[in-house]
């Protein structure tokens, strides 16, 4: 049986990406910052026996280093780096500050890149052998035309870099990683004017990932399938 990992799994598509995995029949470790207030994941796991629910502040570097000795048994074959933050409080210029930014960068860099080093022989360990960092088109260099979101863009391009970094690295004993636009979505974060609902959005990513294979590694996908410009 095949066990996916996933951050930022209380609401939004990491719940989504929970529900869907867990239909499927996988093991599931759903990562959330409070499992009090994880009220609907922890209703899911109710439906789901193979959903297993683990503390995890992604901003917190001491839940991470401990995630390598607390699932020193577990062969992880997808991981799916979800939580991320929007940045709204440094989005504009004139409205920024040093610790709003290394709020964003802790959660949507950093925190990917040190739950990979934690988890890499899991993942090594694992058949799938997948690295998924969930990113956005405003990541994209080559399709800015509008500026603004200043936290946010860097943020999720530097993560870019790092699925590509790792592609580089890892490719050579099977491991593939890649980021992944999941499109305008009806969350919390993509508001009610979002185009795609996260049932559809989930699925389609769910489609590229399945299909994803070492030649693709390192690339930047809509959920759709299409690719994007660095």
């Amino acid at each position: 049986m095949k066990t996916v990992f996933i951050t930022g799994a209380n609401r939004g598509l990491g719940l989504e990406l929970v529900k869907q995995y867990a239909q499927r029949g996988w093991y599931v470790i759903a990562c959330c910052r409070d499992i009090n207030t994880a009220l609907e994941l922890s209703l899911l796991a109710q439906t789901y026996p193979k959903i297993r629910i683990h503390t995890l502040d992604v901003s917190n570097e001491s839940h991470i280093i401990a995630l390598t000795e607390k699932f020193a048994d577990t062969t992880i074959d997808v991981l799916i780096h979800n939580a991320g933050v929007g940045g709204d409080e440094c989005e504009s210029l004139g409205n920024m500050g040093q610790m709003d930014w290394i709020d964003v960068l802790k959660v949507n860099t950093i925190a990917p890149m040190l739950i990979t080093q934690a988890l890499l022989n899991n993942i090594l360990a694992g058949e799938d052998k997948t690295i998924i960092g969930m990113t956005s088109i405003l990541a994209s260099i080559d399709d800015n035309r509008s500026g603004g979101r200043y936290s946010y863009r860097a943020s999720k391009a530097a993560l870019n870099q790092i699925i590509k970094s790792l592609a580089c690295e890892l490719s050579e004993v099977g491991v593939k990683t890649l980021a992944i636009h999941p499109g305008w979505v009806q969350t919390d974060m993509g508001g009610d004017e979002g185009k795609i609902t996260a049932e559809e959005s989930v699925k389609g990513m769910l489609s590229v990932i399945e299909n994803l294979r070492l030649k693709h590694t390192g690339s930047f996908f809509v959920y759709d399938g299409t690719q994007l410009p660095w």
